[in-house]
């Protein structure tokens, strides 16, 4: 089964647990749904939020999910200036019949403007 690697992000409402926690769910759960995808295609989820956003970790929103087994990551983003706040991304890393055309990479919300080219 081929490996691929599906980019996401969303960005969020305020630095709050809870906000952090909704968000993330909200894009896991897209990614996840718009590849058809189940926790045993997915081998590993790396997520990074910006340097604003520390009231919690993205990858608890995941273990939430049922991503008991998958290995997650969380890191940092770099402080570009300009860039947009409040935004957690993800890249999973998943095993799928899809073709790297036929993977859907998801940005929600107001992230969607970081992929006008790929953003559904």
């Amino acid at each position: 089964m081929p490996v691929r690697a599906i980019r996401g992000a969303v960005q969020v409402d305020a630095d709050e647990r809870e906000a952090i926690l909704e968000g993330t769910t909200e894009l896991v759960s897209e990614v996840m749904t718009r590849n058809g995808l189940v926790t045993d295609d997915v081998i590993s989820v790396l997520f990074t939020a910006t340097q604003d956003l520390s009231a919690e970790f993205p990858a608890l929103a995941a273990r939430k999910l049922g991503f008991q087994e998958v290995p997650l990551m969380c890191a940092t983003e770099i402080p570009v200036p300009g860039a947009l706040p409040r935004v957690v991304r993800l890249m999973m890393h998943v095993e799928t019949g899809l073709s790297r055309r036929e993977v859907q990479h998801v940005y929600l919300r107001g992230a969607a403007a970081l992929r006008l080219d790929i953003a559904q």
